[in-house]
């Protein structure tokens, strides 16, 4: 099924001390749900735009699926405000699948919801390995600039998230959208596992700060860097040092910041700034 990804809605606004209305175009929010075989896993708050992506990523940063063929169906449908993703896995995985589920004590949901313990919120992160990947400086603000202009929901409500894929001297290969950053960067994901494309080719880009989960979801498909124009939390630099990932955040024009691994970065000496 397709849904509006965007709604225009009326407003009063504030013009050269004058009040007056008008109208904005507004992006579009809804609950996603995720099926599987009939049970209910997860529902998140999401833009109604790139389902399959969304699905496929979704799963493989669960760890229910490892690639898009173990999705033997998918159908989304209307359910009250939101819609239903109603998928069966291929062979043995739906069983799989339900045992987990049965071993849960909570439902599973958005972000950490449904974990038990914090050693399950913060599993120890996969390794980044098997990519010899290295950026210039030049390629950095490249990656930043051509997402700036590949946002058409962005341009029209400046109320999304970008997630991106970057290779150099190819430039982007994918873009997806999101009101969530976190979904964004599921559907990139997935976007990249139905296409074929290796994510240790190159480095992911985000429009938003770099959260834990974000740098958990990035190490999990393998791509060694994530480049952002908003900081970094602690966790997340940390996380990313475990991963052997290179943040790289707050880039502004030819300017960026570092917080792990810039060994991949050719570049000249670096000399410290206090």
């Amino acid at each position: 099924m397709a849904a509006k990804t965007t709604q225009s809605v009326p407003e009063t606004l504030r013009r050269g001390g004058v009040m007056l209305s008008g109208t904005r175009t507004v992006p579009e929010e809804m609950p996603i749900a995720f099926s599987i075989g009939g049970s209910s896993h997860a529902v998140m708050m999401a833009t109604p735009d790139d389902l399959e992506d969304f699905a496929v990523g979704f799963l493989m940063n669960e760890g229910i699926i490892a690639s898009p063929a173990d999705i033997a169906s998918l159908e989304a449908m209307p359910a009250g405000e939101g819609i239903d993703l109603q998928m069966t896995l291929a062979g043995d995985l739906t069983e799989e699948f339900r045992g987990r589920r049965r071993a849960k004590a909570g439902p599973v949901g958005c972000g950490l919801c449904g974990v038990e313990s914090i050693d399950e919120a913060l599993p120890e992160p996969p390794t980044v390995a098997g990519s010899s990947l290295s950026l210039s400086s030049q390629e950095i603000v490249e990656a930043v600039r051509l997402l700036d202009g590949r946002q058409p929901l962005h341009a029209l409500t400046r109320a999304m998230h970008g997630a991106a894929f970057y290779v150099p001297g190819e430039g982007l290969l994918a873009v997806r959208e999101d009101v969530g950053r976190h979904n964004a960067l599921d559907k990139l994901i997935g976007a990249l596992a139905r296409d074929g494309v290796d994510p240790r080719r190159g480095a992911v880009v985000m429009t938003s700060r770099v959260s834990v989960e974000l740098i958990q979801k990035a190490a999990a498909a393998g791509s060694p860097f994530i480049i952002a124009i908003s900081a970094p939390t602690a966790l997340a630099i940390r996380t990313a040092e475990k991963a052997g990932m290179t943040i790289i955040a707050l880039v502004r024009g030819e300017e960026f910041e570092v917080f792990s691994h810039p060994e991949r970065i050719r570049e000249g000496a670096t000399a410290h700034v206090a």
